[in-house]
């Protein structure tokens, strides 16, 4: 099994994608949890805003050191990274790899010589799923396709080769 993806066809860069390396992303989204509540699209600079007030207000409150709740917040997320199960968003990658104004679908390549047609649309709202309990998808992998929609979270699109912009 090859640990490396790549998006290709009517782009105009070829994206190579290492799911190894999502796990320190922060867009990482947590599966157990994905598809049962409801997402919020929020932009970058009002997720920015609000992480800032939050620190603010924690500063004015218990003052500028770190209280003990920061440490133990800390430690719940290093456990929640070596035991979770996450996926990421497709649609940044695809959009860095700037589809041509011709491409209408996005072919999905898995397991022997078989392949899943999406439309770009559908395609921008897919989900990569690139771990399952804290470790890499190694046998049936290196990625998972997951729908937006979360119709197909207990039959993902397994051992996934590529992407082809048609």
């Amino acid at each position: 099994m090859v640990s490396i993806i790549f998006i290709r066809g009517k782009v105009k860069f070829n994206i190579t994608l290492d799911p190894g390396v999502w796990i320190f992303d922060d867009r990482k989204a947590d599966l157990n949890t994905y598809f049962t509540k409801k997402q919020e699209n929020e932009d970058a600079i009002e997720r920015y805003t609000k992480a800032i007030s939050n620190q603010w207000d924690r500063e004015i409150m218990e003052g500028a050191v770190y209280p003990p709740t920061l440490k133990t917040e800390v430690k719940f997320e290093k456990e929640k990274v070596l035991t979770g199960t996450f996926g990421i968003p497709f649609q940044p990658f695809l959009k860095n790899a700037e589809p041509e104004s011709g491409a209408k679908n996005v072919v999905i390549e898995y397991g022997e010589n078989e392949q899943a047609v999406l439309s770009i649309e559908e395609a921008y709202g897919i989900i990569l799923g690139f771990s399952k309990d804290g470790k890499p998808l190694r046998e049936d992998g290196p990625v998972h396709v997951y729908y937006q929609d979360g119709s197909n979270k207990d039959h993902p699109i397994k051992n996934v080769s590529g992407f082809i912009v048609e």
